[in-house]
């Protein structure tokens, strides 16, 4: 296969990957803004409490769909370790997503429903992005190992690689 097509095969398995990102994402959105607005027109909560309960639902509805969905040709093996990287990574998620709504509701006094609203949905942007990256490169890898999109292994797969791959000695032809 010639670099070129083997840049463009990865390139649309890329965008594959985007696509059901996207789609498991769109409707983890839908899941976190009608909990959060249920939670906070029915409740005397916080606004960030009840945008911190919206998005702990919604992240959980999120691995369903990426585990079965999205990464269902990924690893797995090591459902322990993939579901505690994930919780991990999307509570870091949870701390961004939430953090910018708190910096608004309560260093600027942005509270009304539109900004918090609109906060809530910059704070979603800026998660996914750290998500989208974490989940691909730690959580969901691919079934030989390696790191999706990374082309080589991950740490825990060094010694496995490097054994595949002695360097030959000088002057033997490669092939």
């Amino acid at each position: 296969m010639s670099e070129r097509s083997a840049l463009r095969s990865r390139l649309e398995q890329l965008l594959r990957e985007v696509a059901k990102f996207g789609a498991v994402g769109g409707a983890g959105v839908i899941v976190n803004f009608a909990v959060f607005n249920l939670v906070r027109h029915l409740t005397e909560l916080p606004v960030v409490r009840a945008s911190v309960i919206a998005t702990v639902v919604a992240t959980g509805t999120n691995y369903l769909g990426y585990r079965y969905f999205t990464y269902r040709d990924r690893d797995k093996q090591g459902r322990t370790r993939e579901l505690s990287l994930f919780l991990l990574f999307s509570i870091a998620g949870l701390i961004i997503e939430n953090g910018m709504l708190y910096a608004a509701t309560y260093g600027f006094g942005w509270d009304t429903p539109l900004q918090s609203n609109v906060f809530k949905f910059l704070g979603i942007g800026v998660a996914t992005l750290f998500r989208f990256w974490s989940y691909r490169t730690w959580v969901f890898r691919t079934p030989d190992g390696e790191a999706a999109g990374e082309g080589g292994p991950l740490p825990d797969a060094v010694g496995a690689g490097a054994r595949e791959r002695q360097p030959q000695a000088q002057g033997a032809p490669r092939g």
